[in-house]
């Protein structure tokens, strides 16, 4: 049997989904290429009936993709699979993702339908999505609580019907590792075709189980798992990228399974989702957390000054952590700034030198002392610059103190025009945000989260702050950095507004769209 394992990477579909706020589509493709730089072998990039924001994504991402497969999610409908079709047509390769439930407790309560009504439904959906290509993904939605009976009828007869890949999810997080993989043993005992197509594993984190029942089904027959960047997903989570793709890694020799995934890429690209998803990632969490490769005890330390190997079964190099916190100065020049990016791993078409440096000068400036930290952030905030243009911060004043009304005065780039405001609030902040407000005349905000983040250490460490804002019903996340917590927090705040923007310009082509919404 072939020892690759495939990853299917579903963060932008599984882990979007159950974020406080959607991301973009710039935001998607963002984090797209930097998959397909990890060397993730499947993108989930979507569901592309649910909405049209959701159908552009898709198909953006899908036009810029070429080294990962593109995938778009569908009910078992004619609808949905129609809009995966037109969304993903103009990808060099795609692929269909196609389901519908197999539980008693789904099939009865859910679908109210029978056992043969739904295995037909699930048969012509996939002969359906056969029509658009011949790469078909089907999932039995809680198999991981279905009759094991019906379950090796429906994989069957999936099949048959052209699935060229059947997923097996434990979709509420019920099983343990010896019980999923009972039920992968028992399909490829049982289902007299399933050596014609690739048997994949969905699992949730409900229980903490996920990492170790998607391992058990590989080691049962499975050949893709089906994860997200750092276990993002509903409830409690996925099955966490970088853990399994570390453990099959790192634990070779005795599992005997490759995956395509370019470990040295995991750090980089979990920061990027944290940063983007407005989700950070637990300092002790496994692989990609703060503490992983640190140590504290006495004992720990002397025994890795020693030899690395007595405590870290695994190198932060390995994942892309570099552990050299060289600092910089205003005084080091463009060819040390670039030099320190390629050590990080950046390519140079990956940020632009000119810019970087310009950024990196101002905030040598004010911080004395830059480190890599700083880099990659200047790095990120500067795509975002880029990226959404249409309002921008120019001049921002902010007064406060005891006894004093706290007051703002902001300029603000709105297109083509400037405009001034001055307003006082609660604190620096919130008058800094009514002054936009203002200015931009863009009332009924509601912010709903606003949370305040040091990156990188000491009191010179530059301030992140991240706010989800509602607006007309939705829910938009923003993200600002700077060493000025006030001027971290407008920074958030233009940001939102660049988000509202687009998604009122998706808005007003909105009935251009032929697709039809959930």
């Amino acid at each position: 049997m072939n020892d690759r394992v495939l990853i299917f990477d579903t963060t932008l579909r599984d882990g979007e989904q159950a974020l406080p706020a959607s991301l973009t589509i710039k935001e998607k493709l963002q984090i797209a290429l930097a998959l397909e730089r990890l060397g993730v072998d499947i993108i989930e990039a979507g569901f592309p009936v649910s909405s049209p924001g959701d159908f552009k994504s898709v198909q953006e991402i899908a036009r810029q993709i070429k080294n990962a497969t593109v995938c778009g999610l569908s009910r078992a409908m004619a609808k949905d699979i129609d809009a995966c079709g037109e969304a993903l047509k103009v990808a060099e390769h795609f692929r269909i993702h196609t389901f519908i439930a197999t539980s008693d407790i789904h099939v009865n309560t859910k679908l109210r339908k029978s056992q043969d009504e739904v295995l037909d439904m699930a048969v012509a959906a996939v002969k359906h999505a056969r029509r658009y290509t011949d790469d078909v993904e089907f999932s039995c939605e809680d198999a991981g609580r279905s009759n094991i009976d019906y379950l090796c009828r429906m994989v069957e007869s999936a099949i048959t019907a052209g699935a060229t890949t059947v997923n097996i999810p434990d979709t509420v997080g019920y099983t343990i590792p010896t019980e999923f993989g009972s039920i992968i043993q028992t399909l490829f005992n049982r289902v007299p075709n399933i050596d014609k197509a690739i048997i994949s594993v969905h699992c949730h984190n409900d229980l903490g189980l996920a990492v170790a029942n998607s391992l058990t089904a590989v080691q049962h027959g499975a050949r893709q798992i089906e994860c997200t960047i750092n276990g993002l997903g509903e409830r409690a989570g996925n099955c966490s990228l970088e853990e399994v793709a570390m453990i099959l890694q790192t634990r070779q020799g005795l599992l005997g399974f490759e995956t395509g995934i370019i470990s040295s890429e995991i750090s980089r690209t979990s920061k990027l989702v944290s940063q983007l998803c407005n989700m950070p990632v637990q300092a002790n969490k496994a692989i990609v957390g703060a503490n992983a490769f640190s140590h504290s005890s006495g004992i720990h330390q002397d025994g890795v000054l020693k030899g690395q190997n007595t405590y870290e079964i695994m190198t932060p190099e390995s994942v892309g952590i570099n552990k050299n916190n060289l600092n910089l100065t205003s005084r080091s020049g463009r060819h040390v700034i670039k030099h320190r990016m390629q050590e990080l791993g950046y390519k140079v078409e990956d940020y632009d030198l000119e810019s970087l440096y310009t950024n990196f000068l101002q905030l040598a400036d004010k911080k004395g002392q830059v480190f890599d930290y700083d880099l990659e952030a200047l790095v990120f905030f500067d795509q975002q610059k880029h990226q959404q243009a249409h309002y921008a911060l120019e001049y921002l004043h902010a007064n406060s103190g005891k006894n004093i009304i706290p007051s703002a005065t902001v300029k603000i780039q709105i297109g083509n025009e400037q405009k001034t405001a001055t307003a006082i609030g609660n604190g620096p902040v919130d008058a800094a945000y009514n002054a936009i407000i203002e200015a931009t005349g863009i009332h009924g905000l509601d912010i709903v989260d606003f949370k305040l983040d040091s990156k990188g250490e000491g009191a010179d460490a530059l301030a992140q702050v991240s706010v989800v804002v509602e607006y007309n019903g939705r829910r938009f996340n923003g993200i600002g950095l700077a060493t000025d917590i006030v001027e971290s927090g407008v920074k958030a705040l233009i940001y939102v507004l660049n988000n509202t923007h687009m998604a009122d310009q998706i808005d007003q082509h909105k009935q251009q769209q032929k697709i039809v919404g959930i």
